[in-house]
């Protein structure tokens, strides 16, 4: 989801980095790089909140099972 429009963006800088002079092309490229990083270490941020939230449920349900057996 959010994943896609990043890729978006980071087409979009590229084909505009693609426009200027080599200088500012490498400057432009560590500049996409950064953003993919920081994107990609908000996904896995996000898939382990999200794992650990599914944990959680599991766990109550579970407990609730065991519970109502007693």
């Amino acid at each position: 989801m959010k994943f896609v429009g990043l890729l978006l963006m980071v087409i979009s800088l590229a084909l505009i980095s693609a426009c200027g002079d080599k200088k500012d092309s490498a400057a432009r490229d560590q500049e996409v790089q950064k953003v993919l990083q920081e994107g990609m270490q908000k996904e896995k941020s996000m898939m382990e909140g999200m794992q650990k939230g599914v944990e959680n449920i599991e766990k109550k349900m579970t407990d609730q099972k065991e519970a109502s057996k007693k």
